[in-house]
């Protein structure tokens, strides 16, 4: 067998097989080629900068931290381990003595069964590499802590040459790392540029014709600076930055999956904006989103705000396991949070140790155990607007009992009833209830109820109420299972109540658990079993107040709860939201003082148990379901002459709502009632009950059907632990977050605003601040915004915006030369503005501004933009896409409704999200499909016919008129050999729509011109069209969807 093989397979130790003399012969050869590429006296290698790299991309997928998967036993991340003794007697790394060293010898080698990495893994060092890490062996091979995790410390800006160039601290750091390449920044850009810019940067629009001159005219020194405090200021400020915060929330108005239905959570959305148009601080920003509804007081916003842990995807496909995809949301919650405040590539330590960073598996379930404690429900926003709407509608109803004797039908055949027909209708209304409560006081049952002393469930958590209700919550399945004791009592048991009642905690107010899948606030009870002393006790008939629909021609009705199939049972869907109850008969009474043992099961193809309940004993040999509530039985066994007024108006209610002469009215009345559980709701997260918390474990391989031992709550060990003595829980963890011992957050904040302004950030990789990351590319730089954040700005984005947008480093000019352009493709060093291309909701809200169409409206639900026909139809049930009217026609394109299965077509044309999972970082594409779209989306269609038609309209020539294109599409004017090229393009334009050769009704957005063709069209029209082409070409260009 071969010795690679030996080292990565069998378990043996590293080295074990490799003679000493061969491993000094590789080593004489190929240190002297190493050492030969380096110049002699030079510094040796820097750990973090040049060997870390080296080891984290080559070796520590096999020698890293992950310990269940390390090659031979060998660990190359930590020094003690890599320089320590192995079974063989050797060493990998011999500080100072690269000739001893067996790693050297490995990676210098041409022996395949000996060289390493192994040619299988298709991994080859280069010549650098091999240099890298000889000569930081020969120097003593000290190992540093990683630069990410360490506390950033506020460095001293750098003294530079060019000091006039410098306007604020960012400029020292940028100047003195191109003085040290020997370059020098570039010229300040125009000042039309950088309007434009600044202005697509800070509210993502670009300024309109009158912003920019009002700009340009201002010839004060601190013109730039007001102009910056301008757009800071505006609403468009927090529009702008949501939407790249919302690329992290993975938001979407979908659940995802296969049925991908809609969900309300917008609510969250436009808090984002709102938080970021107030400028609340990031720490604050941070604390609300991951626990604002653990903060003392919390107000309806902090609750709002943790809808950022609530956009996870929902499955409702038939046949799933709804716990399953809840711990693939946990997942997705884990991951999320590591990478949009750590920079930490988490979820490569679900289903092992990680291989790179030192994530233990077991830090990584700490980490969920964190966030795992939290309730999901969708919540009914309360506000003083819906009080007041409660309010009216309570009134109405008040209003609607108080009429109702009064619709009582009169005997008249038409026209307005006489006196005596009124008069007789009077009578009949009091001989009917007459009759009605002489008959239901009759068959009136002395219910008791009885308390349970003793509930348990395979799931959800059980509360047993001061008033006997029992109340569940927290998680369920598909199969759950009630146990419960009544007590013994005086009396034999010969019907048992179970009446399922309302209450504002469950999913459209109950009176089930069921949350999704299945309809809303629906149960599906489909076996209750009876017991007495350890024996059966056997029903033999059942009734109900109301039974919902049949499923699968099963029975749907409380007789369906005692027939031994699970498939039939009760269910009351169709009528959340209201109490019914359901009366089990005994065959044989279960005697006085004997308790009562229940269980309850429930069971179907999504989970469906009881929310809220309660259950009564009778001795009564009549007993039945009459659909009357608890209060209105308890009044009618009450005889009439001793009933209180309120009892006497309970039960006269109990007889209007019940009579048939009145159903149509009572109808009203109940759907008057339904819209009190109306109101604007959201998803959000809610801690659950100390007395019910929830138990997370490590997950063997990731997976969910394979839990180990469970996982205290914890942040990862390697980094700063949460203060002690405080709770270990999501509060916690969101202020560690955000804590100035925390060494990541403030760096990776600050990292993702340089990159949304200059395109890449300090760290190339947003999402990635570990050992496989690139190092900074000014590290002092970014430990100095960092600090600046925190202390300085008070975490404050605004501020720290503002700091990087006034730097002379910002406002250089985009223009490179070839030289430069080779020497650093991708402006790490700076020596240059930014140039990228604009994301997709920019691009559309720029052309909408453009044309004067776009919406200043803010808020509310998602928006249907135009798009080509098919894109949504492809998705499940082929749901349409109905454009919307009005100015919500060109609204922003944050508030776009997005559909995860079907986004809108132009954001993902353009590189958008799809809210599926937490985008750090957007790719920037350039296809010929981007072209067609604006050119043929009927959207960008509809966008160049109105510019075209305002530009046709204004203007004394056709320059003036191109002028006004340019300054509305690039903000600027055209060069004397642009405007020549448009102008013949014009032209041109005219001559065929002179000709027909092109429709220009249909251009100018009419019905088509008749047989006659041209003739039919007017000049006026012919103008428009020939300037909606142009304004389509300016569009297309580069330019239009680049910020320079």
């Amino acid at each position: 067998m071969q010795r690679s093989k030996l080292w990565h397979d069998s378990g043996q130790r590293l080295w074990s097989g490799v003679p000493r003399w061969l491993a000094g012969v590789l080593l004489a050869g190929g240190v002297a080629t190493a050492y030969a590429a380096h110049p002699e006296g030079g510094p040796s290698p820097d750990f973090n900068r040049d060997v870390r790299p080296v080891l984290s991309n080559r070796c520590f997928k096999c020698h890293g931290p992950d310990d269940e998967n390390q090659e031979a036993g060998l660990r190359l991340d930590l020094r003690e381990a890599a320089v320590g003794e192995l079974d063989s007697g050797t060493r990998a790394i011999v500080p100072g003595r690269p000739d001893e060293s067996e790693m050297i010898a490995r990676i210098t080698s041409t022996d395949p069964d000996l060289v390493m990495p192994p040619p299988h893994t298709k991994v080859v060092l280069t010549d650098d590499e091999k240099r890298i890490l000889t000569e930081w062996v020969a120097a003593g091979a000290a190992y540093a802590p990683h630069w990410a995790f360490e506390p950033p410390q506020r460095p001293q800006p750098p003294g530079v040459e060019n000091a006039a160039w410098v306007r604020n601290p960012i400029d020292r750091f940028v100047l003195a790392r191109l003085e040290a390449e020997g370059l020098s920044p570039a010229a300040e850009a125009d000042r039309a540029t950088l309007c434009r810019r600044v202005s697509l940067d800070l509210v993502g629009l670009p300024p309109s014709p009158e912003e920019l001159e009002a700009f340009l005219s201002d010839t004060s020194e601190d013109a730039y600076e007001r102009l910056v405090d301008r757009l800071l200021a505006s609403p468009r400020y927090g529009e702008r930055w949501a939407r790249r915060w919302l690329d992290l929330a993975r938001y979407a108005d979908t659940n995802g999956y296969e049925k991908d239905r809609p969900r309300e959570i917008w609510p969250y959305r436009d808090w984002v904006i709102r938080a970021l148009n107030d400028d609340m601080p990031f720490d604050a920003f941070t604390v609300r989103q991951i626990a604002g509804d653990m903060l003392p007081e919390a107000t309806v916003d902090d609750i709002i705000a943790t809808g950022f842990h609530r956009n996870t995807m929902i499955n409702e496909e038939g046949g799933i396991d709804p716990l399953e995809f809840r711990y693939l949301a946990m997942v997705d919650r884990v991951g999320t949070t590591g990478t949009a405040w750590l920079g930490l590539t988490t979820a490569c330590a679900q289903c092992h140790t990680h291989k790179f960073d030192p994530i233990t598996q077991t830090d990584y379930y700490s980490l969920m155990a964190l966030l795992n404690n939290a309730d999901e429900p969708e919540w009914v926003i309360p506000s003083d607007e819906r009080l007041a709407r409660l309010e009216s509608i309570q009134q109405q109803i008040d209003a609607a009992w108080e009429a109702l004797p009064a619709k009582w039908p009169v005997a008249a055949d038409d026209g307005e009833a006489s006196e005596p027909a009124q008069h007789a209708a009077r009578k009949s209304l009091a001989e009917s209830f007459a009759d009605w409560n002489r008959a239901e006081s009759q068959a009136a049952v002395d219910w008791q109820v009885r308390s349970p002393r003793l509930v348990s469930s395979t799931m959800p958590h059980l509360v047993v109420r001061d008033d006997g209700t029992v109340l569940g919550s927290g998680d369920a399945t598909k199969s759950d299972v009630y146990e419960l004791i009544l007590p013994a009592g005086d009396s034999p048991v010969r019907a048992l109540r179970l009446e399922v009642l309302p209450d504002a905690s469950l999913p459209a107010h109950g009176p089930g658990m069921t949350a999704y899948e299945g309809p809303k606030g629906d149960f599906f009870l489909s076996e209750l079993e009876l017991s007495c002393a350890g024996k059966p006790v056997t029903i033999v008939s059942a009734t109900e107040s109301f039974a919902g629909k049949a499923f699968a021609g099963k029975e749907s009705g409380a007789a369906g709860a005692f027939d031994g199939e699970m498939s039939s049972g009760w269910t009351t869907n169709g009528q959340q939201g209201r109490a019914h109850a359901a009366v089990f008969v005994l065959v044989e009474p279960v005697p006085a003082g004997q308790a009562l043992a229940i269980t309850m099961r429930f069971e179907r193809h999504y989970a469906c148990p009881l929310g809220c309940f309660r259950l009564s004993v009778t001795d009564s040999e009549s007993a039945e379901a009459r659909g009357h509530t608890a209060a209105e039985e308890v009044a009618l066994a009450v005889p009439a002459e001793q009933r209180s007024e309120a009892e006497q108006q309970l039960v006269f209610r109990r007889f209007l709502a019940s009579t048939a002469e009145l159903a149509e009215p009572v109808a009203e009345i109940r759907r008057l009632e339904d819209s009190l559980r109306q109101g604007t709701r959201t998803l959000v997260l809610a801690e659950r009950p100390a007395d019910n918390p929830r138990v997370t474990h490590r997950h063997h391989r990731g997976e969910y059907t394979q839990p180990e031992e469970q996982v205290p709550a914890a942040v990862p060990a390697f980094l700063p632990q949460l203060p002690e003595p405080a709770a270990a829980d999501r509060l916690a963890l969101a202020r560690w977050l955000v804590s100035r011992d925390n060494p990541l957050t403030a760096r990776v904040t600050v990292n993702r605003q340089w990159q949304a302004f200059f395109g890449t950030g300090l760290v190339k990789t947003l999402e990635d601040f570990g050992y496989q990351s690139e190092p900074p590319s000014h590290p002092a730089l970014i430990d100095w915004l960092a600090v600046v954040l925190m202390d300085d700005c008070a975490w404050s984005l605004k501020q720290l915006h503002r700091l990087m947008v006034t730097s002379a480093t910002y406002r250089q000019a985009s223009t490179v030369s070839p030289e430069l352009a080779a020497r650093d493709p991708e402006n790490r060093l700076l020596a240059r503005g930014p140039r990228v291309r604009l994301e997709a909701e920019l691009i559309r809200d720029a052309m909408l501004k453009a044309a004067g169409l776009l919406s200043d409206k803010m808020y509310g639900p998602g928006v249907r933009p135009p798009q080509p026909a098919g894109v949504t139809e492809v998705a499940y049930g082929s749901p349409s896409w109905t454009a919307s009217k009005g100015e919500d026609r060109h609204r922003r394109s944050i508030y776009t409704f997005v559909k995860r299965t079907a986004p809108f077509a132009m954001t993902t044309t353009f590189d958008g999200p799809t809210g599926e999972s937490c985008l750090p970082r957007r790719e920037i594409s350039n296809s010929p499909l981007q072209a067609l779209t604006l050119l043929n989306d009927p959207m960008f269609f509809e966008i160049a016919r109105t510019l075209g038609q305002a530009v046709a309209a204004a203007g004394d020539d056709d320059t003036s008129r191109l002028a006004a294109v340019g300054q509305r599409l690039l903000s600027r004017s055209f060069t004397d050999e642009e405007a020549s090229v448009l102008l013949g393009y014009l032209a041109r334009q005219r001559q065929r729509l002179e000709a027909g050769e092109l429709d220009a009704r249909a251009l100018a957005g009419l019905e088509p011109a008749g047989e006659a063709g041209a003739a039919d069209v007017s000049a006026e029209i012919r103008e428009q069209a020939a300037w909606t082409l142009v304004a389509r070409a300016v569009m297309n260009l580069d330019e239009a969807i680049v910020k320079r």
